[in-house]
């Protein structure tokens, strides 16, 4: 999963765009300002997790995003998303440092497209994630934040919705104990298998036809669970 810095001051915008982002599968961080910014950067480089993609907005509450810009270049990948869409100031951005630069208002597919050419530059292979999934009359559409089990919604906590959301961009694949914890819950819960058990029975109930006998929710013994792969 990779890790995502969005600097964005506005806070529609910003809940919009991490959202966005963590239905296509990335690890989002998100700040209002250039101050907290750079505290999780900080934080990030100190636990030896750092962000492989950064996406700043120019006009901050305590400063400009170019001064990120100036002292992050060439660590990272940049994207500038701003609304100033002078073609000067984009061709200085762009000379400074950043491997692109989107004037809002921008479709966030397009934005997602340039994330993963941005990455893709850096040696990352990217494809767009999965974000569909059926199988056996289960439908789940994670950009419509919507599940159906044989034609009717079903209604699942935001929590058994993420834990599905990740297990659904893995489908076929074992996910580990650790990385579900770590992926739902945060890097600070990854020891807490309680919390996995408890939510993983709670939605076993809701999809599986025989909870005790689950067919698409799957356990790898001492590894983790796997969500059974897609229909074709």
């Amino acid at each position: 999963m990779k890790k995502l810095l969005l600097v964005e001051d506005d806070t529609a915008l910003r809940a919009l765009l991490a959202e966005a982002l963590r239905v296509e599968g990335y690890q989002v961080l998100a700040a209002a300002s250039c101050a907290d910014a750079l505290a999780l950067w900080q934080t990030a480089e100190r636990l030896h997790e750092p962000f492989e993609l950064a996406l700043l907005d120019l006009g901050l509450p305590d400063g400009e995003g170019s001064e990120l810009l100036k002292a992050w270049r060439g660590k990272l990948p940049l994207l500038v998303i701003s609304a100033r869409g002078q073609e000067s100031g984009k061709i200085e951005l762009l000379d400074a440092g950043a491997d692109d630069y989107l004037v809002k208002p921008f479709a966030i597919g397009e934005l997602l497209a340039r994330i993963r050419v941005a990455l893709r530059h850096r040696g990352h292979a990217v494809q767009p994630a999965q974000t569909r999934y059926q199988h056996s009359g289960l439908d789940v559409d994670l950009a419509a934040h919507r599940v159906r089990l044989h034609g009717a919604d079903c209604h699942l906590t935001p929590t058994e919705f993420k834990l599905l959301a990740r297990l659904v961009r893995s489908a076929g694949q074992v996910v580990t104990h650790r990385q579900l914890l770590a992926d739902v819950w945060g890097p600070e819960c990854t020891e807490q298998t309680q919390y996995l058990r408890l939510y993983m029975g709670q939605l076993r109930a809701k999809l599986e036809a025989e909870p005790a006998r689950p067919q698409r929710l799957l356990t790898e013994p001492g590894v983790g669970y796997r969500l059974v792969e897609a229909e074709s």
